[in-house]
């Protein structure tokens, strides 16, 4: 049963991350496709600079919510169907590597979508609200020094793994076995690896200094 419960959370998280905020809320306060614009991402920082606050808020809170509900879903489906004998981490990884997959090719919306960055940050809360806090800390602090989302989204994706072993090796007072350990380093290193190399083109414009930094704003023509 437990490879039934890791099925159909993977699936979960492709449907719930196939709902694409940014395009969802541009398309129907703007009525355009924020994939034209700016970026050509469909994303937060995207859609804040080419469409405003209200479009980036509703963006902001959907796709935290998207990988949340994702999350917990799957584990009470997997509780259900294993009589809550699975590893609900593990679960929840498999759910969040769905829904970051979908994120960025979503099945809705002719999979061509965002870089799996809020999504991804939904789903370490939803994991364990201290990877949640220690990323996010990472991001600010890398954003304050560089200025560039993408950068700060990279380092904290890379990050990852290690924040996960790091707290479940010395922080759980001996609360999982090491095997245990580094399959959800593993599982989380697989979540990072899809946002990092969703922003392939990013780490281009990045190595030739033409990627913009947090503040500036695209025209909307």
């Amino acid at each position: 049963m437990i490879f039934l419960a890791i099925l159909i959370a993977a699936v979960i998280g492709y449907l719930f991350g196939s709902i694409n905020s940014a395009i969802l809320f541009v398309q129907l306060l703007k009525h355009e496709d924020v994939r034209k614009f700016g970026s050509g991402n469909a994303g937060l920082t995207n859609t804040l600079r080419c469409f405003g606050k209200t479009c980036a808020l509703l963006t902001l809170v959907g796709d935290l919510s998207k990988g949340v509900i994702a999350v917990i879903l799957s584990r009470l489906l997997a509780a259900a169907l294993t009589g809550s004998t699975a590893d609900l981490f593990m679960i929840g990884c498999f759910a969040g590597i769905g829904a970051v997959l979908g994120h960025v090719f979503p099945l809705y919306h002719g999979f061509k979508g965002g870089k799996g960055v809020l999504v991804g940050s939904s789903i370490f809360l939803a994991l364990d609200w201290r990877m949640f806090l220690i990323l996010i800390g990472i991001f600010a602090v890398v954003l304050a020094i560089s200025r560039y989302v993408s950068l700060s989204s990279i380092t904290a994706a890379a990050c990852a793994p290690i924040v996960t072993f790091a707290l479940q090796m010395w922080c759980d007072g001996g609360k999982w076995q090491l095997s245990d350990i580094l399959i959800h380093a593993g599982l989380v290193c697989f979540i990072g690896a899809a946002v990092i190399i969703s922003h392939h083109e990013n780490i281009q414009r990045l190595k030739t200094g033409t990627e913009r930094k947090f503040g500036t704003h695209e025209p909307k023509s």
